[in-house]
């Protein structure tokens, strides 16, 4: 809490300053701090995660670097937006710390999805966490509309809230900032005037995605391809995915969703036998639907609410051609061999393993990227510069799963769900970087 003082500075410091500083207080934290006597272990069931002494020894000092570490990345990714930063920052700290305050002093109902947090915490969370992020915006951007920035700040403090709950060992100091900070940049790009110009053609697509999604949904879940709740969930986001481009931006998800139904059923009984195998018959449940699709459903409302259609477009396609990438290779990888190996020492692994790579696998999934590519680009929803960024981006997101899967996910940091969500989100939000660099890309 005492770092975010330190914001305060963000006006009057430039990027490579405020860099500077971020790297003085991680080499405190690494150097410094485990050798004071302080003890910053958090206590009470509704804690936060311990941060301090070991039982039997110093404090750790590789517990206590994601804060600092977060902070850096925020400045250096968002070096031109400082406001972001900003916010962002008093989210994680603020919001945070009074989930833990009023979490232990309240009590109260526990979460439905995380039986170690309260409704009370959830709410301290978002509140502290709007008010914090709005005045640090504010002080570091006031030309900012005050009513917008509002409400752009209680949004991201929601997801940030929603992000520090999800039941998952990895640091919430390193989830929740890079989260928030990426989803109040896009949020900023919102305007009215975007949504109005949209509005003539939403009535009727409204109409298509509900009749086209619901007959999907029950026709794949009459195909066993997924379950009731990947029925439910594949509706809701398929029709966000619709209202971004029409039947456009729906096909492009939609082959996404039948190659990865296929090849998840291609050679089932070969990776059943050795234990690999997609559980419940390969069909896709309400996770496997968030994981892979969610970040695309975002970037579809953003084409739609912005004036960066292009270059949204680039991301959505680019999400779902890393799903698409990421399935394949996994599925085809496993049924053709039994052995893989981890990307970061090449070490033979069996097939299936987190981080577990193959030739075969990796061409398989870069064919079935293209392919999702191909179709965007077909259908028009990206030129030729928009394609090729999509697919690089969705090949490095498939990279960047797989290293993933290599280092947090085999030592139970993160579920394959959260890695698939991140490197959805990385491919889209490295399409999308480039894209705005680099526009016009159509």
């Amino acid at each position: 809490m005492s770092m975010l003082v330190l914001a305060f500075l963000l006006p009057f410091l430039t990027w490579v300053q405020a860099a500077g500083c971020a790297l003085l207080a991680l080499s405190f934290n690494v150097f410094v701090l485990p050798h004071l006597d302080v003890d910053h272990r958090a206590t009470g069931p509704s804690s936060h995660r311990a941060i301090g002494r070991s039982a039997d020894g110093p404090m750790n000092r590789w517990l206590i670097v994601p804060y600092p570490i977060s902070v850096l990345v925020l400045i250096l990714v968002y070096r031109h937006h400082m406001e972001i930063v900003a916010a962002a920052w008093a989210i994680m700290a603020l919001g945070d710390g009074m989930a833990s305050v009023i979490g232990q002093a309240f009590g109260g109902p526990l979460l439905s999805w995380n039986r170690k947090k309260t409704w009370s915490g959830f709410f301290g969370f978002v509140g502290a966490g709007t008010l914090g992020a709005y005045v640090l915006t504010r002080w570091v951007n006031p030309a900012l509309p005050a009513d917008g920035v509002l409400r752009v700040c209680a949004a991201t403090a929601l997801v940030g809230a929603l992000v520090e709950t999800v039941p998952i060992r990895l640091d919430d100091n390193v989830s929740v900032p890079l989260v928030a900070g990426g989803f109040m940049f896009c949020a900023l790009l919102m305007e009215r005037s975007a949504l109005a110009s949209n509005l003539p053609y939403l009535g009727r697509r409204v109409v298509l995605a509900s009749v086209v999604n619901l007959v999907f949904a029950l026709l794949a879940l009459a195909l066993k391809m997924v379950d009731r709740s990947g029925a439910a969930c594949g509706f809701m986001l398929g029709a966000a995915v619709y209202l971004g481009y029409g039947y456009k931006s729906f096909s492009v998800m939609l082959v996404f969703f039948v190659v990865a139904s296929l090849t998840t059923r291609a050679g089932y009984a070969r990776k059943a036998a050795r234990g690999i195998a997609e559980k419940r018959g390969g069909a896709r449940g309400w996770r496997e639907a968030l994981a892979n699709s969610l970040a695309g459903a975002f970037f579809a409302v953003l084409v739609i609410t912005t004036h960066q259609e292009a270059a949204f477009l680039a991301a959505l396609v680019a999400t779902f051609a890393e799903a698409a990438g990421d399935t394949v290779s996994s599925e085809i990888g496993q049924w053709l061999s039994d052995r893989a190996y981890l990307i970061t020492t090449f070490e033979p692994v069996r097939a299936g393993e987190n981080g577990g790579v193959t030739a075969g696998g990796t061409a398989a999934g870069l064919v079935a990227s293209a392919l999702v590519v191909a179709v965007g680009y077909g259908m028009g929803l990206c030129g030729k510069g928009g394609a090729g960024i999509a697919l690089v981006a969705a090949f490095a997101g498939n990279l960047f799963d797989s290293l993933l899967g290599a280092t947090l996910e085999r030592r139970g940091l993160v579920s394959n769900g959260i890695v698939n969500f991140a490197a959805t989100s990385f491919a889209g939000g490295l399409a999308l970087s480039v894209a705005f660099r680099f526009a016009p890309i159509r």
